[in-house]
């Protein structure tokens, strides 16, 4: 099932999600070269993405893993890689990963930006990216594969909308064998199967003697960094502007009674 909206308006342009998402996309053509460079690709992900191996120093130097093509990832001890926790947010596989993410980032991100102002949504998400790259190591901390896509942070963002608004309608697109159908469905039962289905995901990868061969998705980050939203958003939540925005949809409500 993909979201294709919700019945939740927002008060404010959000440029903070706008500029993430901008920024992904910028760094998928300019840095990864949109996919169409099978090195250039591979280069972007095994030298900018997070390997939890090289980070806690735990993979073995000059392991690594193939990437296809004649190509592998070997682990190495650049400075750089202190910064791939964040690098990787930004960086992505193929078109189906980076528009998925930007998809889901959208429909939620717009109104939490609402309630917390732009600096804080950026703030909240890159806490909630971080915590969903700690949780990622956390299971496997000297896997040297690397990882990459913004899944943890949106993930946090996602989180933050089940707590903030659970009965908000989403627009949900179902695919039944060869016939298409939009169903709204209240946000927290949206939310909960999605983070039902990344738990049910993510214990092959707890059961398994070799974690980092238990499935292609680092699905424990975003377990992670979903929590990290849970737990986080009223911290970040702006209560100054979140009644401003229930003032301003609640006198819009009005209006449109009496039109």
């Amino acid at each position: 099932m993909i979201p294709l909206g919700d019945d939740n308006p927002t008060v404010r342009v959000p440029v903070a999600t706008l500029f993430v998402i901008v920024a992904m996309f910028a760094v998928w053509v300019l840095v990864q070269g949109a996919g169409f460079d099978d090195g250039l690709l591979a280069a972007s992900v095994c030298n900018l993405g997070m390997v939890p191996g090289e980070l806690t120093r735990m993979a073995p130097l000059g392991s690594g893993v193939p990437l296809g093509n004649d190509l592998a990832c070997i682990v190495d001890n650049q400075r750089i890689n202190v910064l791939t926790p964040v690098l990787s947010m930004f960086l992505h596989g193929g078109w189906m990963h980076i528009i998925g993410n930007a998809l889901f980032l959208w429909v939620f991100g717009n109104n939490i930006e609402d309630v917390t102002g732009r600096w804080r949504f950026l703030t909240f998400y890159l806490v909630c990216g971080l915590a969903a790259a700690a949780a990622h190591i956390a299971i496997d901390p000297a896997s040297p594969i690397p990882t990459v896509g913004a899944s943890g942070a949106v993930s946090g963002v996602m989180g933050a909308y089940l707590v903030l608004f659970p009965k908000v309608r989403v627009r949900m697109l179902f695919f039944f064998v060869i016939i298409l159908k939009v169903i709204p469905l209240p946000a927290w039962v949206v939310l909960a199967y999605w983070f039902a289905l990344q738990l049910l995901s993510g214990i092959p990868e707890l059961l398994s003697p070799s974690p980092e061969l238990a499935g292609g998705v680092a699905v424990w980050a975003h377990v992670g960094g979903f929590v990290a939203g849970v737990l986080l958003i009223r911290w970040f939540e702006n209560p100054v502007l979140a009644e401003r925005r229930r003032s301003i949809l609640l006198s819009r409500k009005e209006f449109d009674a009496l039109a």
